[in-house]
């Protein structure tokens, strides 16, 4: 996990928290939005990560 899809989710969670405690709904929802585009940038980057590894794996013959 980068720490841009950390901090995504951190922030996506403290703004999820704070709508949830004052009843903010659209606060609510940014925050599960934010929390789902760390989740997104998190995957994406595994999967860069394996495809490297796979393509240094296939040229070290």
């Amino acid at each position: 996990m980068t720490d841009d899809s950390a901090m995504d989710k951190a922030k996506g969670k403290a703004k999820e928290m704070t709508g949830k405690a004052t009843g903010n709904r659209r606060k609510e929802a940014e925050g599960k939005t934010d929390q789902a585009k760390g989740k997104a940038k998190g995957a994406v980057d595994d999967a860069t990560d394996r495809a490297k590894g796979m393509k240094d794996s296939l040229s070290d013959d």
